[in-house]
């Protein structure tokens, strides 16, 4: 049994790296292997906490959390010292892979259909997308901001739901939790802590 969950980690470590490692095309590519290989993992017999765990890995490796969660942190972020910043990184980060992993777990064979791409600038692209219609939901229209600063590693950045961005509405919710705190930081760190332990 031992031998059997060493060799499915080796293997899921060989993809990971493989995927990693690969130069794309184009930031449709990009999105294109990544929402094939989030799909794959959730159209899979695994339990929900190993494809939790392999879905935080496609995160960690595709994902700017660093970014996203210092946007997320809005004009609080200036006034903030470095222990506090490095304190609300690692919640953060936490935080996010514990939310997105727990909530696209919960679909079981998502299709997403890649339609097109617009460079937007040297530092963004957005990538269109389309999630299929099934009998639990209607089509639902996806655009990917892409940060393309390093061609050879694009990093998601958000998440545009029809219309509406998640990194927006994460920092919408951040700063309204620090301003019912009376604008300390600290009420956002506990609130954090909570759901992370949850």
């Amino acid at each position: 049994m031992k031998s059997l969950n060493l060799k499915i980690i080796i293997l899921f470590i060989i993809l990971i790296t493989s995927f990693n490692s690969k130069v794309f095309a184009n930031s449709m590519d990009f999105i294109s292997e990544l929402t094939s290989n989030a799909s794959n993992i959730l159209a899979s017999n695994q339990s929900k906490s190993e494809k939790m765990n392999q879905l935080i890995g496609l995160a960690e490796i595709n994902v700017d959390i660093d970014g996203i969660g210092i946007y997320t942190l809005g004009k609080y972020r200036k006034s903030l010292s470095e222990d506090q910043i490095k304190e609300y990184e690692i919640l953060f980060r936490q935080y996010f892979l514990k939310s997105f992993s727990s909530r696209l777990s919960e679909y079981t064979d998502p299709k997403i259909n890649v339609l097109s791409e617009e460079v937007i600038n040297k530092k963004y692209t957005i990538v269109s997308s389309v999630l299929e219609a099934d009998d639990k939901r209607p089509e639902i229209k996806i655009d990917w901001r892409v940060y393309t600063v390093n061609p050879e590693k694009p990093l998601v950045r958000d998440l545009i739901i029809e219309g509406l961005s998640l990194a927006r509405t994460q920092r919408e919710e951040f700063n309204s939790v620090i301003q019912n705190g009376d604008g300390k930081i600290e009420v956002l760190f506990l609130n954090l802590r909570e759901f992370i332990s949850k």
